[in-house]
């Protein structure tokens, strides 16, 4: 049953049809704009992995290692391409985390980083050798053993600082047999 009265030189099935098409267009257009500009946040495993892509490592293999949130912070340790890392997202308003740092340690099979809060964050790759690793913060020496040949991730806590300032020095690497590899203040 089509509607076919001309009215004035107007067609109204014509209108109705080009409305329709209009009205359909319009809500296609708006469900990819909607769905194309939504900000990518670290909320889950895929889109953390995305968000890294992004940040220049498009053409790097990412595996993540371990998510850990400290209240409004997520920290997020991985492997780019085998070499150790670290993302760190921060909580906005809306619940979602949000990108506020990255960080890659190329050539290097155990990284160290240290994150907005007082936490010392080591990654290793596959191919670390080192099995022991001491560290002296503010004046107290630290160990931390780690799996060699294995991809992991140690979370030290640092010393309590009223000033929130620390201080590393008198790094010693240890292999599997005790054997210091490398030593630095």
């Amino acid at each position: 049953m089509a509607i076919c009265c001309e009215r004035g030189g107007i067609h109204v099935e014509k209108n109705f049809l080009a409305i329709t098409t209009f009205a359909i267009l319009l809500f296609v257009a708006f469900l990819i704009f909607y769905n194309g500009n939504k900000p990518l946040n670290g909320n889950d495993i895929e889109s953390i992995e995305k968000v890294i892509t992004l940040e220049g490592f498009e053409d790097s293999s990412i595996e993540i290692l371990e998510i850990k949130d400290f209240d409004e912070i997520r920290v997020v340790a991985f492997l780019s391409n085998n070499n150790p890392g670290y993302i760190q997202f921060e909580k906005n308003e809306d619940g979602n985390y949000i990108k506020n740092f990255v960080e890659v340690k190329n050539d290097a099979t155990l990284g160290s980083f240290s994150p907005t809060i007082p936490v010392l964050l080591l990654v290793t790759n596959y191919e670390n050798e080192i099995a022991e690793m001491q560290v002296t913060i503010n004046g107290e020496t630290l160990e931390q053993n780690f799996t060699p040949n294995d991809a992991t991730v140690a979370w030290i806590d640092l010393p309590k600082d009223v000033s929130d300032k620390y201080t590393f020095r008198n790094y010693k690497y240890f292999d599997k047999d005790g054997t210091l590899i490398k030593e630095f203040n």
